[in-house]
């Protein structure tokens, strides 16, 4: 057996440490020497992991040719003489033992043993290493792109998974490209760690903040919340309990330098950064950034609040597919109530952006199209005549309709 290149095969264990595999390897030979002699009681085994090389000695009492009884831990007077002529009865003989002279079976069961034993270390190393890592970021390259997620290659060219459920929509990867992700858990399938990667975690974009915001690494600013879309949109609350920092100021940067490098990582997902205040009025007026509101009620117990703003302020409250209140009531709490300032002038109407939750956009724009921007200004018109004016199916536009007037007559 070629133990040089037995040891080989491990020499790019990523997991195991020297110590620890010198142990397992004299574990491993002890138990084989068990099988071979009886016993591993007078046997010593000298590893060398840096070379490969490995030695056995067997350590024998010398005793007279017809006291000899035990091959095991005897060796004739005689025997020890052709060794070495000064030896006597009663010394000890240590003698070199060629694992060449072991039986198959015992040489290919040593073998097997080695290798699960070296594996399962391995995967208990890879999976400490990695339990430890769960919630931060990690760099890699992509290794393998498949239809349900992404093998990536750590620095070690450990195996990672990022699955098509946490990348963001419009992540679009090849083979080579490096990759930031936080590791979001580490789960154990069919006796094996697999580590599983996500872009889509609030704690990805909280990691990028820290990374990006000295300021928040050193405790000056904390961040209390994160909400977020992922690739449209996030809203961060943070806080500073030192009023000459500026929190929002910091986290955005010169110019936007800061934020900037965060959007472009998450595919220029949108980033509100508003200050926190435990004034939950304040906190929600904050919260549907870049509306303003005029005024608002809140209703505490039921953890609800209406605002009023003036129409052209309405589809900023609300946002692109309502993402932006959507984000507004996760992050404080409530259920936010938009209604629509009247100017005393002012048509009671409503305008068509407002049914973004309802209508898809790509029916919101057909009607702005040709004009057709309010709620009264479609309702005002026959079916007839917004077929000619539209490029819509008459069963897209009488849904619409049915929409729009249930929520106007509201």
């Amino acid at each position: 057996m070629n133990l040089t290149d037995t040891f080989a095969e491990f020499k790019e264990l990523k997991n195991i440490d020297r110590v620890t595999l010198t142990r397992i390897l004299q574990d491993v030979f002890k138990n084989a020497i068990s099988k071979q002699y009886g016993s591993d009681e007078n046997f010593d085994v000298i590893v060398n992991t840096h070379n490969g090389d490995l030695e056995i000695w067997h350590n024998r009492e010398v005793v007279s040719d017809e006291d000899f009884e035990d091959p095991t831990f005897q060796i004739k007077l005689s025997d020890a003489l052709k060794i070495d002529e000064d030896y006597e009865i009663g010394e000890s003989v240590s003698e070199n033992i060629d694992i060449a002279e072991f039986d198959r079976r015992v040489i290919l069961a040593l073998r097997q043993n080695l290798i699960t034993k070296l594996g399962q270390i391995e995967k208990d190393g890879f999976y400490q290493k990695y339990t430890q890592k769960v919630g931060q970021i990690i760099h890699g390259e992509v290794y393998q792109i498949w239809k349900k997620e992404i093998l990536v290659l750590d620095e070690d060219e450990n195996e990672l998974l990022l699955p098509k459920s946490q990348m963001i929509p419009s992540d679009r990867f090849r083979k080579g490209d490096n990759i930031r992700a936080i590791v979001l858990k580490v789960e154990i399938k069919n006796n094996n760690p697999v580590v599983i990667l996500s872009r889509t975690s609030t704690k990805f974009l909280q990691r990028l903040f820290e990374m990006e915001v000295p300021e928040i690494e050193d405790g000056l600013i904390t961040i209390v919340d994160i909400v977020r879309i992922p690739g449209e949109r996030a809203k961060v609350a943070v806080e500073s309990y030192d009023d000459r920092i500026d929190a929002v100021g910091a986290c955005i940067g010169m110019k936007g330098a800061r934020i900037h490098g965060i959007v472009r990582e998450l595919r220029n997902e949108n980033i509100d950064v508003i200050n926190f205040t435990s004034n939950v009025a304040l906190f929600i007026q904050r919260a549907l950034s870049p509306a303003k509101i005029e005024t608002i009620k809140l209703f505490e117990e039921e953890k609800r609040a209406e605002v009023y703003l003036q129409s052209e302020e309405v589809s900023k409250a609300i946002g692109k597919k309502g993402f932006n209140i959507k984000l507004a009531m996760d992050l404080t709490g409530h259920q936010i109530d938009v209604f629509r300032v009247l100017d005393e002038d002012e048509t009671d109407d409503i305008d068509i952006d407002q049914f973004s939750e309802e209508l898809e956009d790509w029916v919101i724009d057909e009607f702005k199209k040709v004009g057709l921007d309010t709620a009264r200004s479609i309702l005002d018109l026959d079916i007839e005549e917004l077929l000619r004016r539209t490029d819509l199916e008459e069963e897209t536009i009488l849904d619409a309709i049915e929409i729009i007037r249930d929520e106007f007559e509201q």
